[in-house]
């Protein structure tokens, strides 16, 4: 399990990843879940990337972030454009990455004070 410094005190920290799990301020969880900073949504249906509809697209985009990041599970994998098109019509900044990477700049965004959504899918 991979860890990273947290101060809880600023909101919602992703304290450990691995490959089926994600802990947030000090808890594990093993399904797919959205993190922002000061919300966090723990059942997001999104097992796989290749399952990523706009329903969950629109889930996440109700936190109103500034900046979107979704971590695609253990490899990098890009959606069809038509999935996230809506982001970009917004004018929302959104990235892809494999979901350790994920993790490492969503905490690094949110302690910047960044309004940054992280999309994390936890594949069993």
């Amino acid at each position: 399990m991979k860890f990273a410094q947290d101060s809880q005190d600023d909101g919602y920290v992703i304290t450990a990843y691995d490959s089926d799990s994600i802990a947030i301020n000090g808890k594990t969880f093993r399904q797919s879940l959205i993190i922002a900073p000061t919300r966090l949504h723990q059942d997001w249906e999104a097992d796989t990337i290749g399952q990523l509809q706009q329903p969950h697209i629109d889930t996440v985009l109700s936190f109103e972030p500034e900046l979107i990041i979704i971590g695609t599970g253990n490899k990098l994998v890009f959606p069809a454009v038509e999935i996230y098109s809506e982001i970009i019509r917004r004018g929302i900044g959104v990235d892809f990455m494999d979901t350790g990477a994920a993790c490492r700049t969503y905490n690094i965004l949110m302690s910047e004070g960044r309004n940054v959504v992280a999309g994390i899918i936890i594949s069993e």
